[in-house]
């Protein structure tokens, strides 16, 4: 549902996942499914999601709508008995996710949110490395995503009806990391910059927690920035490569010696996340034990706390 850019990686990538079939697209617009369809070689092409989720052949739906419609199409898909791969994030706010995730529950449906990077290999080694204590006690984390499109209000990108801006687009990224290493923070504290419609065009982030540790963030659509994760410990220092969320490599400085550590992602990068989503549909898993729902909201609580503290509100 939505085949927008992300769509079409993920298209791409699902071509390299073994007994997985893009079976059907939709939009509201029949052209653009159409088309879609013909480029990734889908059977099927409709001009509503409706129809596509009424459809007794499709199993399992991936939603890479604008954010603003996740929770009504997940609803929509849930309901009619499919299984739903939702893009990031899986809601605008907590409520919505709290409604979609008792919806799985009561149809006891699948519901997982696409948080790609939980799954590419670098990711888990590197979250591994930490918690097996590598660094020692963690004392910091700096993490930014940012790069310049050219504004346009009618764009997903920088539409606020649609929950456009750096914080739900990209912020969500370092928060991410930021809430996989150190969990919920005690505080936080957040100023922001926005564009002339009052979606974010930048955030700054800083998460603050019980033992003294610091998470400082940052997100834009402004200019383009490194994109790396500096995790510090009492012990070493970790840093993930750019793009970090997508790397290929981390370093690990320690007692004066740097190692580094290299990985190789299928596809595009969705295929892990895909393959991971297959299996627990075909074993009749409900929830995803890397992707947990409890995640989702405690990452959802984050971005609804970051809001609260710059004053945006989505209308």
């Amino acid at each position: 549902m939505g085949p927008g850019k992300i769509a079409r990686k993920f298209a791409r990538d699902l071509r390299e996942v073994p007994h997985a079939e893009l079976y059907a697209v939709a939009s509201r617009n029949y052209g653009r499914a159409e088309a879609f369809g013909k480029e990734y070689n889908a059977t099927k092409a409709f001009g509503s999601y409706e129809a596509l989720a009424g459809d007794s052949d499709v199993d399992a739906v991936y939603i890479a709508t604008p954010h603003a419609l996740h929770k009504e199409y997940s609803l929509l898909c849930l309901s009619r008995g499919k299984a739903v791969l939702c893009e990031k994030p899986l809601a605008m706010d907590t409520t919505q996710v709290k409604e979609m995730t008792a919806a799985s529950k009561a149809h006891h449906v699948l519901l997982m949110e696409a948080m790609w990077t939980a799954f590419l290999p670098h990711f888990q080694a590197a979250m591994q490395k930490v918690k097996a204590g590598v660094l020692g006690e963690i004392i910091s984390i700096e993490a930014d995503f940012g790069f310049r499109s050219p504004y346009n209000p009618t764009a997903r990108l920088f539409n606020k009806q649609l929950g456009g801006g750096s914080l739900l687009d990209i912020g969500i990224y370092p928060l991410f990391l930021s809430l996989s290493i150190l969990g919920r923070p005690v505080d936080m504290e957040a100023r922001a910059t926005f564009f002339e419609n009052g979606a974010d065009s930048s955030c700054h982030i800083t998460l603050l927690y019980n033992n003294g540790a610091k998470a400082r963030l940052f997100s834009t659509l402004l200019k383009e920035t490194p994109t790396v994760a500096v995790i510090r410990g009492s012990e070493g220092t970790m840093k993930i490569h750019p793009r970090f969320h997508e790397s290929s490599s981390f370093t690990i400085e320690k007692e004066g010696k740097t190692k580094q550590f290299n990985f190789t992602s299928r596809g595009e990068g969705f295929v892990h996340e895909i393959v991971h989503f297959c299996n627990l549909l075909r074993e009749g898993g409900t929830e995803s034990p890397v992707m947990t729902f409890d995640t989702s909201l405690q990452l959802t609580g984050l971005l609804d706390e970051v809001r609260e503290k710059i004053g945006l509100h989505y209308e």
